[in-house]
């Protein structure tokens, strides 16, 4: 269609920039009479008429010959061209095509205003707040007592901005240069620094479109001159020198000296530019851009790193791309060579090179986005080849750094050839190394082997009415399905690709009817796969093997072809559009409105619309079964695009129309066997369909609940998780099947796959609260398909709180269903750590209240399955026997004796599997049961000598003199004693409160109690501190005071001079002894006031006996004479005890 066989609409010439021309003198022959200068000023001196204002209707008053002959050449004619083509040109004539030269369309003017214009015709006004965007608030007004001129193609005059509480009202001068509808060049004295227009500078344009009349117009400047003899010349230069002699007095002095000089270059020329006289032939015709601030823009959002919305804004540069191509301007190709520009020389891709590492999500996307824009400019219907050549030469260069990213960002991920839909190569090395390396630009270069030459193209986007002949020949009957409608047999994505060339550059009527061929195509595919498929189900089934068919996912594809197609059949039906591109990522505040719109076609019988087919080809793209790529980013694309897709869907209102297309699509996908992702035989590594299922759920449930449900609990498998099923049980509804082995490590996203399984789950509970066998269904795919306990209890949770509403009654059956899924994740998580794991049993023991008596009961019954010991009787059996739990059921006597038998034999064979932990919780569960209680007694009993520690002995101990066993409780101590080691150092070890309770416990039972016990303290303890705090303890008062039964108690204090006390004495000593050896080892001049008072504390001991102080004595003679060459410790030794 483009290279030199496209019909004549898709060739329109490509304009570039403008540059002035010389004029030559006219000879006296050639020269017409001029008429006054009154004459040619305003759009109604003239011959012609006027040019309308903008929603004006002509009173049936034709527009002139004249007028229709200078529309046309101002448009498409250099103005040198007419000058050349014709001797005379009627003054008159002249100023129509002047007249006419200057842009007509409001769209344009706004296109270079700002970013996010995206309005029509009427957007904009001429009042508003001073440098507002056109599309917003309006450009600065203009004053009305200015003189404006339009001296030929040259507009000039002056915008005032309206002064302010703070600023007075400010004045610019404006310039603007045009040439064939385009503004060629711009100049305002506001200083304007941007890649767009100021407000000014689209101020006066929009004046001069909107009020026409309102701007004298005047021939060039070079036709006045002419006009002029020479003193009128000489004047009038005189004249403009006095007016500007500072700025031009230096320039016209040096311009008068070549004039002068015969050998000058300036008189080897014929005639002397006139910037008003418009461009010349070899001159391109484009609108004014400033490249330098294009570059400086784009170097500073990237410098920004996608922080401070810079990533938005280049996104808007991106769509500010897409509509210069849709209006067909060249500056969306120009613009976006200065954009990728500055990307390729971004220095972070030679760090992130170098570093090894990957660049931002954010960057990322945005390279996607450039890659696609070079693919839709490459497949530009209206291009020349020279241009196409040096844009595939520019791509090339870019592709050849080192730096030029990939397509899949960090993998070698090999894809199809963008012209080719054939299978690579299976044999293929999987080392990525191997793999043809494909830059973001591959897709575009490939784009060279494409072209629009084909006859059956051409026919399918120039007519609606394009069908099958009634005699085909055997080559076409592959062109059309049995409806006669033509097909476009193509790689998907490329055909894709050339519907986004067609819509981008302006050409919605040729996209839409390339989209619906593509639809059909599509559709026949579907239909033919299908009857393939159920030929091979029973042997496939039996076999229990599948391959995916799918070359490569339509879904994150880089190309978006599901979502072109779609936005070119939704674009066609909005009722709010006024046929831009839907390109700004911009939040806009409504959502768009869309209409059934019927499909132009040939076929009578057809009553389909555009809204329909948008939905189908979604349902379609998003089914399909396809391998999930490799590499975190495109797995993440994958995700992030079906999320858009889904998005965009739920902006239809599904009328009766959409949910028949609805219906029909979702049952040709849960039998489309292999080529869809809800067939019954998958691939084990398939992206999953979770998220779709979910949005197909929720639009069937309420017009058709059974294919939703069915629909639904088909998508909830994930065969990655799930072990390879190949038994051949084809009455299994959800069989599936695996040809590779697992590689789910790879699965960057498998996490977020899992929530949105999960999610899908949660939206079918809710929806089935009050359906048992529904909710039982939905029940055994959780329990099969969902392998993460967290995912599990939240779907527990979940089915909790809709079965317990606050405002109304509970749902008995839906709590079961979260009980069953709590008990499942108590089973999954009893082997395997889980931080969450005490809530996870409370809340089972919550849930298991809500249910009733018997779920409690159960739950105690079979509680080794479900918990460990310490769980069971800490949680679950205190829980169950509480006060709290009796009050809540209304329990009677009979099952409050139930729920504490149930307890009581859960609290002793924990206690016989996990004595350590559950000793003390099953003497507490089985108080008031004295058979249970002995039994719980002599297990603790039995477990002392083993691997219990004295900490938990002690605690043991101690509860038993609660209860009021002090016997038991000094049995239990002793063996705790018998446990303990303090050393000499360890005065704040945790353990001494114990050992003061258990001796202050033997004292008060009596002497032989203490008798027993002090071998075992003396043993134990070897700090020398703790044994005299005992020592002091039991001098204080008389033994046996506890009370026991048949024991009386003899009153009289226990002397440190006999037995059982002088063995506890003695300990001491030696412990006070050893201590200050030990300490006088190491010790530092710091501690040496401390050390004397440790000293007067052992003092204290030693005088315990009646030879007391001679002991002390000897020791303190001792210390001297050991550590006589510590002269300053022993000094104050001897100032304290001589």
């Amino acid at each position: 269609m483009a290279e030199g066989g496209e019909r004549e609409e898709l060739l329109s010439p490509s304009p570039v920039s403008p540059a002035k021309r010389l004029c030559s003198w006219p000879s006296p022959q050639a020269h017409h009479p001029r008429g006054s200068p009154g004459a040619a000023s305003g759009g109604v001196g003239g011959v012609g008429g006027s040019c309308l204002a903008p929603g004006a209707r002509p009173h049936l008053q034709p527009e002139s010959l004249l007028d229709c002959a200078a529309k046309t050449v101002a448009e498409k004619w250099a103005y040198e061209r007419v000058e050349e083509r014709f001797e005379r040109i009627p003054e008159p004539v002249q100023r129509r095509i002047v007249y006419w030269s200057f842009p007509r369309n409001e769209r344009e003017i706004c296109m270079y205003s700002s970013f996010q214009y995206r309005g029509g015709p009427g957007a904009g006004a001429l009042g508003g707040a001073a440098g507002a965007s056109p599309a917003e608030e309006g450009p600065p007004p203009i004053s009305n007592h200015t003189f404006f001129v339009s001296l030929g193609f040259h507009l000039s005059g002056t915008v005032t901005e309206a002064a302010t509480t703070s600023e007075p009202a400010v004045t610019y001068k404006v310039a603007i240069s045009f040439d064939r509808c385009k503004i060629t060049s711009v100049t305002c004295g506001c200083g304007n620094k941007d890649i767009f227009y100021c407000a000014h500078v689209v101020a006066l344009s929009l004046y001069r479109i909107r009020k026409p009349d309102q701007v004298k117009l005047r021939l060039p400047i070079s036709e006045t001159l002419f006009q002029m003899n020479r003193d009128q010349l000489q004047k009038f230069i005189q004249y403009l020198i006095t007016a500007h002699h500072t700025e031009v007095l230096p320039t016209a002095q040096k311009l008068a000296d070549e004039i002068l000089s015969s050998n000058s270059e300036i008189n080897q020329v014929n005639g002397a530019p006139d910037p008003t006289a418009g461009a010349s032939i070899d001159d391109e015709n484009c609108w004014h851009l400033d490249e330098e601030q294009v570059k400086e823009q784009v170097k500073l959002f990237l410098s920004q790193g996608g922080y401070y919305g810079s990533g938005k804004q280049l996104n808007s540069m991106f769509a500010k791309v897409r509509e210069m191509l849709r209006m067909r301007d060249s500056n969306g190709a120009r613009m976006l060579t200065l954009i990728t520009e500055q990307f390729m020389a971004d220095p972070r891709l030679t760090l992130w090179r170098q570093q090894g590492t990957s660049m931002t999500d954010k960057c990322r996307q945005l390279w996607d986005e450039l890659g696609a824009l070079w693919v839709c400019i490459i497949l530009n219907p209206h291009c020349k080849l020279e241009e196409k050549s040096c844009w595939l030469q520019q791509l090339q260069k870019w592709n050849d750094l080192d730096v030029c990213p990939l397509e899949d960002g960090n993998y070698g991920h090999e894809l199809p050839n963008i012209t080719n839909a054939l299978p690579q190569n299976a044999s293929h090395s999987p080392d990525s190394l191997s793999r043809p390396r494909r830059t973001v630009f591959t897709r575009a270069i490939e784009g060279r082997e494409l072209h629009w030459q084909d006859s059956h193209l051409q026919r399918i986007i120039s007519s609606d009415i394009y069908t099958a002949p009634a005699c085909q020949q055997e080559s076409e009957r592959l062109l059309f399905n049995s409806q006669g409608q033509p097909l476009w047999l193509e790689h998907v994505p490329t055909a894709c690709a050339r519907v986004d060339a067609l819509r981008s550059h302006g050409y919605p009527k040729e996209a839409l009817r390339l989209t619906v061929a593509i639809i059909n195509t599509l559709r026949l595919q579907q239909q033919r796969q299908l009857e393939i498929y159920k030929h091979q189900k029973k042997e496939l089934l039996q076999r229990g093997t599948t391959t995916i068919t799918n070359l490569e996912g339509w879904v994150g594809h880089p190309l978006d072809p599901i979502g072109c197609l779609f936005l070119t059949l939704t674009e066609a039906c909005r009722l709010n559009d006024d046929g831009y591109l839907e390109v700004s990522d911009m939040n806009e505040s409504r959502p768009p409105v869309y209409q059934h719109v019927p499909v132009a076609t040939g076929c009578p019988n057809s009553h389909e619309s555009y809204l329909s087919l948008a939905l189908e080809v979604a349902l379609m793209g998003m089914g399909q079964q396809r391998v999930m790529p490799e590499g975190l980013y495109a797995q993440d694309k994958v995700c992030r695009n079906e999320e858009q897709l889904l998005s965009r869907l739920q902006e239809l209102q599904l009328d009766d129309e959409l949910v028949q297309t609805l219906q029909k699509q979702c049952i040709l996908l849960l039998e489309g066997g292999p080529f869809s992702g809800l067939g019954e035989v998958i691939h084990r590594e398939s992206v999953p369909m979770h998220t779709f299922a979910k949005y197909l759920f929720s639009a069937l449930l309420p017009h058709d609940p059974d294919l939703s449900y069915k629909l639904a609990l088909r998508a909830m498998r994930l065969p990655v998780l799930e072990n390879s099923t190949s038994t051949g049980d084809t009455s299994h509804p959800h069989h599936m099947v695996s040809v590779v082995p697992s590689r789910y490590p790879r699965w960057f996203t498998l996490g977020h796959l899992e929530s949105q399984q999960c999610e899908l789950a949660s939206t079918m509970l809710t929806a089935a609260k009050g359906d048992t066998l529904r909710l039982r269904t939905i029940l055994e795919a959780i329990q099969k398909h969902i392998h993460s306990s967290s995912l599990i209890f939240k779907l527990a949770q979940d089915a909790f709180k809709i079965a317990t509403p606050t405002d109304s009654s509970t749902d008995s059956t839906l709590l079961n269903v979260a009980l069953e899924l709590g008990l499942q994740v108590m089973r999954m998580t009893l082997s395997t750590l889980n931080w969450r794991r005490r809530e996870m049993v409370r809340w089972l023991v919550t849930c298991a209240t809500e249910v009733g008596v018997r779920a409690l009961v159960s739950i105690l019954q079979s509680w080794y399955t479900l918990f460990t010991p310490t769980e069971a009787t800490s949680i679950v059996a205190a829980t169950a026997v509480s006060h709290t739990t009796i009050l809540r059921l209304s329990l009677d006597y009979p099952q409050r004796e139930e729920l504490a038998s149930c307890a009581r034999t859960l609290a002793l064979q924990c206690a016989m599997k996990d004595p350590q932990s559950c000793a003390l919780s099953a003497l507490t569960l089985c108080e008031k049961d004295h058979i249970a209680f002995e039994a719980a007694y002599q297990i603790a009993i039995d477990a002392a000598t083993g691997g219990m520690t004295h900490s938990q002995l002690f605690t043991i101990a101690r509860y038993m003199e609660l209860r009021g066993y002090p016997l038991r409780a000094f049995k239990l101590a002793s063996l705790a004693m018998s446990h303990l080691n303090l050393a000499y150092n360890q005065d704040t070890h945790p353990a001494i409160n114990d050992v003061l309770w258990a001796c202050a416990l033997s004292h008060s039972l009596g002497k032989n109690e203490l008798a027993a016990l002090i071998p075992l303290v003396v043993k134990s303890v070897h700090c020398a501190t703790v044994l005299s705090d005992i020592l002091r303890r039991c001098t204080v008062t008389a033994p046996g005071l506890a009370g026991i039964p048949g024991r009386r108690s003899s009153g009289k204090l226990m002397s440190t001079d006999k037995a059982p006390l002088r063995q506890l004495l003695d300990a001491t000593i030696n412990a006070y002894i050893n201590t200050t050896h030990s300490r006088l080892t190491h010790i530092s001049p710091r501690h040496y006031g401390e050390f004397i008072e440790f000293l007067s504390k052992a003092r204290e001991t030693f005088l315990l006996p009646q030879d007391g102080h001679l002991q002390f004595a000897q020791f303190i003679d001792n210390l001297k004479q050991i550590y006589k060459g510590k002269k300053k410790l022993m000094l104050l030794v001897r100032e304290r005890f001589g």
